[in-house]
């Protein structure tokens, strides 16, 4: 089953947190602190397989989350490293953020890699915060949790060539005449309804050929198939404009080109930029050679190769397919130019809502309750069943002035502070 669209969950692994351990030595009954900071989490990697020519396999497992880095030891030892969560694509795939619909990576060559999801910081171990005022830390941080994100992955052909045609044209005649390529023919609208490939074999030459599903008025608001359609047209080098010139459809050639080629530029203009031949197809049908003057008349001056073939026949198709591989070639001397680095690992980067650093209001039960930037960093370090570390809270808010800002604000002994899903006792 070809898939093309699948909604993904991708979670980092979580960091170790730092462990409070104190040397314990002979002859030294009383050693300093010597816990080691836990591992980072491991990092969800998307790589590029060419191997892989769908997204099916998504279909049926949809999460995919890292190995979490283990905790601090004694003796200043650092936990391990979680594992990376390394997960093939196809090539061709685009990632997108399902929250905001942006477009966070596009991954269209072998090997390439994106870290869609970072691991956690491993949390400091109590050696960390032994300092000349605080000689024997009690505590330690917890380990912070890693990245989690919604994507949506997109495939879009990698093939060379699209036909681009109304249904019916004989878009799939052609590829099964150029190509080794079966795919299932007959005479209704959306006959096509996965992509097609095959490979075009010119001697020296070769090229991948495909056929997509056909195209219709309205396909840029997603009318019929049109959005399926259109995604998979946008990746190819040269687009091959299949025209009926028969006059059986009761359809005007020259009327669709131009229907086409504006739904083209209604979704994409750089779409509609492609480098187009057009194909006169069906030319073997009486009458047919009338209305091919007609078309080579009009687009022939506005600059367009057209080129009268019979799919059913074999006419003209060698003349079809050489002015292809030309096109192609000079298509080709462009894109080296812009090659994808392969080598380098993509970090993606999400938009993030912006957070003040911190806020604090009054509640509808007369909590003080403290929000912000500020706290979801410092209370990612905190462990909050430990009173070393519930004081290391306690001072991180006195030096950035939020406590002098609660006195600011009337509460007084014994009012409730909320912070996170934490709520505290205020006391003078």
């Amino acid at each position: 089953m070809f898939v093309d669209v699948a909604e993904i969950v991708v979670k980092g692994g979580d960091g170790g947190s730092g462990v409070i351990s104190f040397r314990r030595e002979k002859y030294v009954p009383k050693g300093g602190p010597d816990g080691g900071d836990g591992g980072k989490g491991g990092d969800v990697i998307l790589q590029v397989d060419p191997g892989l020519k769908t997204l099916m396999d998504f279909r049926y497992k949809r999460k995919y989350v890292a190995q979490n880095g283990e905790n601090g030891k004694g003796k200043n030892m650092a936990g391990k490293k979680g594992e990376d969560l390394i997960v093939r694509v196809p090539p061709g795939t685009t990632v997108k953020d399902a929250e905001t619909g942006d477009v966070l990576v596009d991954l269209v060559a072998e090997g390439q890699r994106a870290i869609v999801a970072k691991g956690g910081r491993g949390g400091r171990g109590n050696a960390r915060f032994a300092s000349a005022t605080m000689k024997a830390p009690k505590f330690a941080e917890s380990g912070q949790p890693g990245e989690e994100h919604r994507l949506i992955l997109e495939l879009k052909l990698l093939a060379d060539v699209g036909l681009l045609g109304f249904p019916n044209v004989g878009k799939s005649t052609i590829l099964s005449a150029v190509t080794a390529a079966k795919p299932k023919i007959a005479d209704y609208p959306f006959t096509t309804l996965t992509p097609n490939l095959g490979v075009v074999d010119m001697g020296e030459d070769s090229f991948v050929m495909a056929d997509i599903p056909g195209l219709i008025e309205g396909a840029h608001e997603g009318v019929g198939l049109g959005h399926e359609f259109l995604r998979h047209v946008e990746r190819t080098k040269v687009l091959i404009h299949v025209l009926d010139v028969s006059g059986l459809s009761g359809r005007d050639p020259v009327e669709d080109f131009y229907k086409i080629n504006e739904e083209l530029a209604l979704y994409s203009p750089e779409l509609a930029q492609k480098p187009q031949i057009i194909a006169a197809n069906k030319l073997d049908i009486t009458g047919a050679s009338e209305v091919y003057e007609r078309v080579k008349q009009e687009l022939g001056r506005k600059g367009y190769d057209v080129i009268g073939i019979s799919a059913a026949t074999g006419m003209g198709m060698n003349e079809l397919m050489k002015k292809v591989v030309e096109v192609l070639k000079e298509k080709e001397s462009e894109s080296r130019r812009d090659a994808v680095p392969v080598n380098e690992v993509i970090e993606v980067v999400y938009r993030k809502k912006e957070l003040p650093q911190y806020e604090i209001h009054i509640d509808e039960e007369g909590r003080y309750v403290i929000e912000g930037s500020f706290i979801e960093k410092v209370m990612s370090r905190v462990n909050t069943q430990n009173i070393d570390s519930i004081r290391y809270l306690q001072n991180s808010l006195q030096r950035k002035g939020i406590m002098d800002q609660l006195v600011s604000m009337g509460i007084k002994d014994g009012d409730i502070v909320k912070i996170k899903d934490y709520e505290f006792e205020y006391r003078v």
